[in-house]
């Protein structure tokens, strides 16, 4: 009998007085069940992504949803495994998005204060539609990293240039994005947590009508698949990479050596290195030591013995 298995995606902002006493229950409770994936535990609440068996996975949403501060956890579900992820790996950390601006962030019962509208993926189509034709149509805005953006992203989106979300942040404090203002802005990113951050971040530097998608670019493709504004594939923080939402899904990025069409995302050659580039599966089997750019910029040039 075929095992099934399941990955699960889900955050949950709210206030937690002893952050180490969670990630010491989320360890057990997880590795008893087999698990393996990244959770992320902090005095901002919890975000995690992890992957087995289906009956597993269920368990283990069910014994966190135990848990008073996670009660109405919401959920992702999509196809994957526990061999998609490395290890189990559950780490306590000062902020839930490491944006490098903890006490920026405020979070309450019912979650981040202060953050955008939550849009379903319904709604997000309704206020596109509202406002096209306007002075002020909708503009999308890229949560995420420009790598991922480079493989998929919505229509027209705004992509800041951010290597991480740290970058983001400077994005907004340096008035780079100060020009969408007055604009009805659609934040989004993978599932949604990074999103409970920006958007507060553009509220508080007096954007105007700020909006994030509820359950992320995961959620929208739930719901409309390629069949709407998402162009490409979504790039996922695990063994697979990226993933699509239908057969019918674009091929919009571009290898970074040699051009070619490709939705395939490679890992620098540097061990010490995690920065992920767009590389086709010939350049990727070609170039062997390739390097990102921060590291090949890093390494001094090789001299010649006198």
């Amino acid at each position: 009998m075929t095992t099934v298995s399941r990955i699960v995606l889900y955050y949950r902002f709210v206030p937690l007085a002893d952050p180490e006493a969670v990630r010491l229950w989320q360890r057990t409770l997880a590795a008893s069940l087999g698990l393996t994936g990244r959770i992320i535990v902090s005095p901002q609440g919890i975000n995690g992504t992890v992957g087995g068996p289906v009956d597993a996975v269920k368990a283990y949403v069910q014994g966190t949803r135990e848990h008073p501060a996670f009660a109405d956890l919401d959920v992702k579900w999509s196809d994957g495994s526990a061999e998609d992820f490395p290890r189990l790996s559950v780490k306590v950390r000062p902020e839930l998005v490491a944006f490098g601006a903890p006490g920026r962030v405020r979070v309450d019962e019912h979650g981040v204060v202060g953050t955008g509208e939550h849009l379903s993926p319904q709604g997000v189509h309704a206020l596109v539609a509202e406002r096209a034709g306007t002075d002020r149509p909708v503009v999308f805005l890229d949560g995420r990293n420009t790598v991922e953006a480079q493989i998929g992203r919505f229509e027209g989106a705004v992509v800041p240039e951010a290597r991480t979300t740290r970058d983001l942040l400077a994005a907004v404090d340096s008035g780079a994005l100060d020009h969408l203002r007055d604009s009805p802005v659609v934040s989004y990113c993978t599932g949604g947590v990074r999103c409970e951050v920006l958007s507060a971040l553009l509220k508080d530097r007096g954007f105007a009508e700020v909006y994030q998608i509820d359950g992320g670019i995961v959620r929208y493709g739930e719901a409309f698949g390629d069949a709407g504004l998402w162009h490409g594939e979504l790039a996922v923080f695990d063994r697979r990479l990226s993933v699509r939402f239908s057969d019918d899904a674009e091929t919009i990025g571009r290898c970074v050596t040699c051009g070619a069409a490709t939705s395939r995302l490679a890992n620098c050659a540097d061990p010490a290195c995690t920065t992920l580039e767009v590389r086709c599966p010939d350049c990727v089997a070609a170039h062997t030591y390739h390097r990102c750019p921060v590291c090949a910029d890093r390494r001094a040039p090789e001299r010649t013995p006198a």
